[in-house]
């Protein structure tokens, strides 16, 4: 996650005190824990509550699963830094209460703090890539299992009685997530026409799907290349602070573009399916909260061949995980 966030994540505990906090550490864990397992039950099964043992079970796999990919993330971002000899914490997950009537994935992510300056753009690259490298890999490993092990058509048909009438749907709020590359590749790659496949309004049902999809959602917002986010990092140490500076622009004007359009086509009903009015407002939060120049680090060295081939490697991730669209609400 970004190092801007985490700075504001930092104060609102103090720096000093949780420096061995390790109870702080496990207590985040538990609760979000406990909030992705209320948001998997209810993405997956439809249930506000109140639940039973049996509910619990079925909102495991959604829990584990998302905590597997924020985890690993976050880990990725931890030993690159205890690599480089950089002070850092341990991942703080970040539980959010999963509201009933408002649709949310019982977290918004994990953060490491970084403790100690990153003394060069060799340092910065390895920190800044290995985070989402490494979470992309998971939500590989994720969306695979998901794919190659999918139920069959009855079990949507128990969330969905009425799935195969032509009442289904009518007067109720549609949400349908985004295709991105890998999500549709995958998808073309491990199922069959022969198999009930769930379409895009109805993937969140899944469990191992609705977080592989969410793992890629995240992989994409942090690797955007602005500002001090993973792929500000990474852009600004493979090349320099001008030219991350001008793709730091460019890669805003797209982010206005595509929020104005997803703005335009809600309000005004124009059904072009292209943006989403969220990504103004994370638009926002770069500009005035994270800033779109990356700071200067001490020393500025020409990455070798190795790193910049990793670097390239994570430009095509974002390319296959990001969607301008990532979610479309019908009424």
């Amino acid at each position: 996650m970004p190092e801007k966030i985490s700075q504001i994540f930092d104060r609102v505990f103090g720096s000093k005190k949780f420096k061995h906090n390790y109870i702080l550490h496990i207590g985040l864990f538990v609760i979000t824990l406990i909030t992705t397992i209320i948001a998997g039950i209810q993405w997956t099964t439809g249930k506000e509550g109140p639940y039973e043992f049996s509910d619990v079970m079925k909102g495991l796999p959604y829990a584990f699963s998302i905590l597997f990919i924020l985890g690993v993330h976050e880990f990725g971002h931890y030993f690159a830094s205890v690599y480089h000899k950089v002070k850092a914490t341990l991942p703080y997950f970040i539980p959010f209460p999963p509201v009933s009537g408002f649709f949310n994935f019982g977290t918004i992510g994990a953060v490491i703090k970084t403790k100690s300056p990153i003394p060069n753009n060799k340092a910065m690259f390895d920190i800044g890539a290995a985070g989402p490298i490494c979470g992309f890999i998971a939500c590989l490993a994720v969306l695979i299992f998901g794919f190659t092990h999918l139920p069959g058509k009855e079990y949507l048909l128990q969330i969905h009685p009425n799935y195969d009438t032509p009442e289904f749907g009518k007067n109720a709020v549609g949400l349908e997530f985004g295709g991105t590359l890998l999500f549709t590749f995958l998808k073309f790659l491990f199922t069959n026409p022969s198999q009930f496949v769930p379409p895009m309004s109805e993937v969140y049902h899944y469990p191992y799907l609705c977080v592989g999809w969410f793992g890629l959602f995240v992989t994409a917002m942090n690797l955007i290349p602005v500002g001090q986010l993973d792929g500000g990092h990474i852009i600004y140490s493979m090349f320099n602070e001008k030219k991350h500076e001008t793709i730091a622009s460019i890669s805003m004007i797209f982010l206005l573009l595509f929020g104005i359009l997803g703005i335009i086509d809600t309000f005004l009903d124009i059904n072009i399916k292209v943006g989403w009015s969220g990504w103004l407002f994370w638009a926002l939060i770069l500009f005035f909260v994270i800033k779109i120049k990356h700071p200067p680090v001490d020393q500025f060295e020409e990455l070798g061949f190795g790193r910049k081939v990793v670097g390239y490697f994570a430009i095509l991730v974002f390319i296959l995980s990001f969607s301008p669209t990532p979610f479309v609400l019908s009424l």
